[in-house]
Order: C-alpha cells, then sequence, then structure tokens
C-alpha cells in the first residue's frame, strides 16, 4: 500500500484525494482550511498538521493548488513540503502552474527527492469519475513507477521531461480559451446580422467549433451555467499561457484576445462564476455596443 500526501482539497483536489481513498491508498491530507479534510479524514484519511509533516510521512506527495504562489506557499518555508520531504519521496505538482513555477521547485528540492509535474484536463465531473486526462512531465523511470497510481485519477500520458507536462497544459488550455472567444464572437455575430439564436447554433453545429456549440447550447439559452471552474482561475491560466509565450518569444495574437475577454469578463463582476459564463459576455457586450 502506497502512503499518499494530498496538499490542496479544494472542488478538484478533494475529489481526487477521494479517488486515492477509495483506490485503497494511505492518505495524508492538509489543506489552509482544514474543514476541508472532515469528509476526507470521516472516510479514513489522516489530516497533517503542516505540509512538511504530511511529506515526512509520505512515499508520494500530491499538490493541487490555485496558482503558482500557492505552490510556493506550501513547498517553500520551515512547514513547506520542502521542509519535510526526504529521498526517496517523489512529488507529483498536478496544478496548473506553468513551467517556470515547476523549474523554481525543482531548483529547491533535497536531493534525492523525485519531481514529477502533472497536470490534469477536465473540472469536477471529470475528477469525481476519474477520467481526467493527466499530462505527465518528468524522467521516464520515475514516470513508469507512478503512473499506475495516477490511473485512479484518469489516464495518464508521458509527455516529455520535467516540464512538458505544465507547457502540455497550457497548450490545452489556449484551445479552450481560444474556443471559447471564437463561439462567443459568433453569437454575437449571428444576432448582430439578426439570426435567431436557433439558427445560429444550427449553423455552428456544421462547423470546426460544432462540438462545443452543442455541448454549450443549452447552458447559455437557459442561462444556468453550473460552477465547474471559477472565471477567475480561467483568468489566471490565461495569464500563464500568455506569459509562458512571451517568455519563449512566441507572438499569440488570438490568445491574446480570448484572454482580453475573460479579463473583461471578471472586470464585470464574474469571477466568481464558472468560466464558460465569458459566452453571455461576449454577446451582451456585442448588443450593448449596438
Amino acid at each position: 500500500m502506497t502512503t499518499i500526501a494530498f496538499i490542496g482539497l479544494g472542488g478538484m483536489g478533494r475529489r481526487m484525494a477521494r479517488r486515492l481513498l477509495d483506490a485503497g491508498h494511505d492518505l495524508v491530507v492538509w489543506n489552509r482550511t482544514p474543514q476541508r479534510a472532515d469528509d476526507l479524514v470521516a472516510h479514513g484519511a489522516r489530516a497533517a498538521a503542516s505540509p512538511a509533516d504530511a511529506a515526512r510521512a509520505a512515499d508520494l506527495v500530491i499538490t493541487m493548488l490555485a496558482h503558482p504562489a500557492a505552490l510556493r506557499q506550501v513547498t517553500e518555508g520551515p512547514d513547506g513540503i520542502l521542509a519535510g520531504a526526504a529521498a526517496p519521496t517523489t512529488i507529483a505538482e498536478m496544478s496548473t502552474v506553468g513551467p517556470a513555477a515547476v523549474r523554481r521547485l525543482a531548483a529547491a528540492l533535497p536531493e534525492g527527492v523525485g519531481l514529477l509535474d502533472a497536470p490534469v484536463l477536465g473540472s469536477h465531473p471529470q475528477a469525481e469519475a476519474g477520467q481526467l486526462r493527466i499530462f505527465v512531465g518528468g524522467p521516464d523511470p520515475l514516470a513508469r513507477r507512478w503512473m499506475p497510481t495516477l490511473d485512479a485519477l484518469g489516464t495518464p500520458t508521458h509527455v516529455g521531461p520535467l516540464g512538458a507536462g505544465a507547457a502540455a497544459k497550457l497548450v490545452a488550455n489556449s484551445t479552450l480559451f481560444g474556443v471559447l472567444a471564437v463561439l462567443g464572437e459568433a453569437l454575437a455575430l449571428a444576432e448582430g446580422l439578426g439570426l435567431s439564436r436557433d439558427v445560429a447554433f444550427d449553423v455552428l453545429s456544421a462547423t470546426p467549433v460544432g462540438a462545443q456549440a452543442d455541448r454549450r447550447r443549452t447552458a447559455v439559452e437557459s442561462g444556468d451555467v453550473p460552477l465547474h471552474f471559477p472565471l477567475s482561475l480561467a483568468h489566471k491560466d490565461a495569464d500563464l499561457v500568455t506569459s509562458a509565450a512571451e517568455a519563449a518569444h512566441v507572438r499569440l495574437p488570438v490568445a491574446e484576445a480570448a484572454r482580453s475577454w475573460i479579463v473583461a469578463a471578471e472586470e464585470a463582476g464574474l469571477g466568481d462564476q464558472d468560466y464558460s459564463r465569458v459566452l453571455a459576455h461576449i454577446v451582451d457586450g456585442a448588443r450593448a455596443g449596438r
């Protein structure tokens, strides 16, 4: 039985940790808000007093955090993961934090501690069902060692050396945000040109964005958009895409445009709603601009 420390019990983290617990692993958990661990503890997990304490007990430490600053807070300092981790423990960083944060963490690793970057593609339903796509970056032997454990969370794919997982997640996110912006602008154009919403969706279903149009049609028409991923976190992820591109000297005007819609939607007060509410914001903004 593997002892796993799980750090970060937000909406995704709690569901992922429960999958590992149900798979029979010995689970140690820590969260800045301790009450979020209560349900997992009731089902057999153990609560740690600090990230360092959690790491001391673990063969594998998983982090699932909101942003790079949160990763620094739980890994560095006297109570951080790096203060408790020792060989042959492995850290699997599964948050969306970008390659720069992974490099910073790698540079601070204690001797003999392994590191994988393994961010996930999917939201709450996929996390609960164990159907996440997991992009694993790191040395091949280390990836092969831990991918069977990650199978409980979804489908892990080894995409390259350390940092490749974080890079792959940004590539995937760039398409998600871009498609939302294109879909929203297409709906706004249809409305501006006098097409009914039904006709607009019928037209879009025959285009390259047809799958997304069909998937989001009910939510757009009803205005009822369940919260799976807050728009404020989408803003963070869009920032990671554009900043990584800038560091790599890659020009991404479409990604910048998609980010601008996300920023505008958050500034309009939608930050705590699902990121797909950017669609309605684009259409409403186009209507207001007539």
